[in-house]
């Protein structure tokens, strides 16, 4: 059987490039957006019933 040989984590770490503005990007915009979600929701569970509005 072939088995590689142990390779340092000097060689492995450009394999993963983690861009920290881009997560928080992310991050941000997923948190705006649910939050976004949650309210809309909120309102038209409030609003349906006093006015009789479905979105």
């Amino acid at each position: 059987m072939n088995v590689p040989d142990y390779r340092g984590s000097d060689e492995i770490q450009p394999a993963i490039k983690i861009v920290g503005n881009a997560v928080r990007g992310h991050l941000g915009e997923l948190v705006r957006s649910t939050g976004e979600e949650t309210l809309n929701q909120l309102l038209d569970a409030e609003a349906g019933p006093l006015y009789g509005v479905k979105r």
